[in-house]
């Protein structure tokens, strides 16, 4: 059975007397972080109690630094992490708070006038086209206009339908919007995007970001949306 050396114990009393550290404190015992000012003065101690004969190796030294620091940084790491996470919170929030009332661009084919009485989007062509037409059509299924944009460019073509009839504008229905390209096969149905108007905005956490919610189509991560209008 290995017993306690009464003179490795005496050298432990001895280093905590040095330290100021009272064995029968309870609040030293509650302490379960060394600072900087107590691995300083725990170096020097454990400098000044050294075997004469057998001192430590500057690399043990070194060693022991480079430890402290790597756990100091870390520390230090997860408190800048800590007033991030804080500052990206509150970037949320000013996000949510700026979208409220503005329209952001999302992929479909439902709008509704805004506030000027206009519908913005854009058509998405895989390859150029010698003609893009739209049509518009109420809820019914009724065709109401019809917009010419000519011969486009592959990408994202932007429109607008200004002249919609006053009614449609004062009841505030849903236009369906469909959009054809001719690519060299004849005309043919082609993706659209709309600006929709949003409703309301959530923070959520860190990892789910901003969620708008858009008239038409619903829940929404801002992360999602490419442009916006206001």
């Amino acid at each position: 059975m290995s017993t306690i050396d009464p003179s490795q114990s005496q050298s432990l009393t001895a280093i905590l007397d040095k330290l100021g550290v009272n064995q029968n404190d309870d609040t030293a015992k509650n302490k379960d972080q060394l600072g900087q000012e107590d691995f300083l003065k725990l170096m020097t101690t454990q400098l000044q109690n050294q075997d004469p004969f057998a001192p430590m190796e500057n690399a043990e030294f070194i060693a022991q630094m480079a430890q402290f620091s790597t756990v100091t940084g870390i520390t230090e790491m997860g408190q800048t992490l800590k007033s991030l996470s804080s500052q990206l919170a509150e970037f949320r929030l000013a996000t949510a708070t700026n979208l409220l009332g503005s329209s952001v661009l999302v992929p479909g084919h439902i709008a509704r006038p805004d506030e000027d009485g206009a519908i913005h989007g854009v058509v998405d062509l895989p390859s150029s086209a010698s003609m893009v037409n739209l049509a518009f059509t109420n809820e019914r299924g009724e065709l109401i206009d019809t917009v010419e944009l000519g011969a486009q460019a592959s990408g994202l073509v932007g429109f607008s339908w200004e002249n919609i009839p006053q009614d449609i504008i004062d009841a505030g229905e849903a236009i369906r919007i469909d959009a054809y390209a001719d690519t060299g096969e004849g005309l043919k149905s082609v993706s659209s995007s709309v600006f929709a108007e949003v409703l309301a905005a959530t923070t959520g956490s860190a990892a789910e970001g901003v969620t708008l919610d858009v008239r038409d189509y619903g829940a929404i991560s801002a992360a999602n949306v490419s442009s916006f209008r206001k």
